[in-house]
């Protein structure tokens, strides 16, 4: 089919999963600290401190890369939840396209100034934001991540030859210096400030970088979220480059990036969100929508990890659900509080399972990129 795809809801028609294979380890090193910044500090169980992630670790040397094996068992584990995903999307009809397989000879990117270790092409949202019929491949803000859209080249092309359209964001040079450096003047609450930034010869200063995680699709409108001046450089990008085609809002501070487990569009008029809090935050039209309020997550709703078993990703990652139309949402089959809401609420839950989703930072959503479905330009807003 063509590339279509302006929301999060209506009916699914084809997606790319990604892949699991071939992760090994997760490189620490100061983009990896500002990215999940806000699980630096907090709620001891809940987000544990980076500087626990590793023996002599301090922000003293947060800079100096760090390897973090990650346990064969749980990566098995990963790759079999993904499948499942996969296999439960074909089975309600919908067509999966999967990326290129990671080689095992490819260990590390490069580029001026900087090198570091490669992960799969897992969260594949995070890296490519589809509007409508053009493909976006977002500058990323984590280093290992650099080159990860090459490994969707495959169903890029086919939708290309179909008569997408297909747009590459600048790539940074991702020095030290691009980063913000995120004081409190100038980003979200939960972000914390860096160690000193080491000169490169390659610096230019800060520069466009963001995630298509950290964006919200409904229909003609696109609401972005600016936590730090990378994000603000990258929305005058967007805003610029859709021009014409597309309302662009900012929305700033809600979340230090990723916002798709913070406020979910289920259907026109239905928001699932992780407080109400959320709505001070949008633009004015989506504060009437109706909202399912997410319960509490606790602590045993996750599984639990020896000491050493870094745990980046957010306890409300369940929120991360997968709408395959406006009635019908995937769920991670542990959430049986979540499953219970929302079919109060007359959705129709698929549960599927996820074990890790916190070990490796994504849910549903981010662990697929919906290609085609069947809406259009609606708007939504007015």
């Amino acid at each position: 089919m063509r590339l279509n795809s302006y929301d999060d809801f209506t009916p699914l028609r084809e997606v790319i999963v990604g892949s699991a294979d071939g992760y090994l380890d997760r490189i620490r090193d100061l983009s990896f600290d500002m990215f999940i910044s806000d699980n630096i500090s907090g709620t001891k169980g809940y987000y544990p401190s980076i500087s626990t992630w590793h023996d002599g670790a301090s922000r003293a040397d947060r800079n100096e890369p760090r390897r973090l094996a990650l346990k064969e068992r749980l990566l098995n584990e990963l790759v079999e939840d993904v499948e499942g995903v996969a296999a439960a999307l074909e089975s309600l009809g919908v067509r999966v396209l999967r990326p290129m397989t990671l080689g095992a000879d490819t260990t590390e990117v490069a580029a001026p100034g900087w090198s570091a270790a490669v992960t799969p092409p897992l969260n594949v949202r995070d890296g490519t934001l589809i509007m409508g019929d053009e493909i976006i491949e977002t500058p990323p803000m984590l280093r290992d991540r650099y080159f990860e859209t090459q490994l969707l080249k495959p169903a890029f092309v086919e939708y290309f030859r179909l008569g997408a359209r297909w747009t590459t964001m600048p790539r940074p040079m991702m020095t030290d210096a691009s980063f913000d450096p995120a004081t409190a003047e100038n980003a979200a609450p939960n972000v914390e400030i860096p160690v000193t930034v080491r000169p490169s010869p390659y610096d230019v200063g800060l520069e466009p970088m963001i995630d298509a995680a950290n964006c919200l699709r409904l229909g003609t409108d696109l609401i972005v979220n600016v936590a730090n001046a990378n994000h603000s450089l990258a929305f005058d990008w967007l805003s610029r480059h859709l021009d014409g085609r597309f309302r662009v809002h900012r929305m700033d501070k809600l979340t230090q990036s990723h916002i798709d487990s913070v406020v979910i569009p289920l259907r026109p008029g239905t928001l699932l969100v992780r407080s109400e809090g959320i709505l001070d935050f949008l633009p004015d039209a989506l504060r009437t929508w109706d909202v399912i309020v997410s319960p509490k997550p606790e602590v045993d709703d996750f599984p639990q990890y020896e000491n050493d078993d870094p745990i980046p990703a957010s306890p409300y990652v369940d929120l991360n659900v997968l709408s395959i139309d406006e009635n019908t949402v995937m769920v991670n089959d542990a959430c049986r509080k979540l499953i219970d809401l929302l079919e109060d609420h007359r959705f129709t839950v698929v549960p599927v399972r996820h074990r890790h989703r916190r070990l490796f930072g994504g849910g549903f959503h981010c662990i697929t990129l919906d290609t085609v479905r069947a809406g259009g330009p609606e708007d939504y807003l007015n």
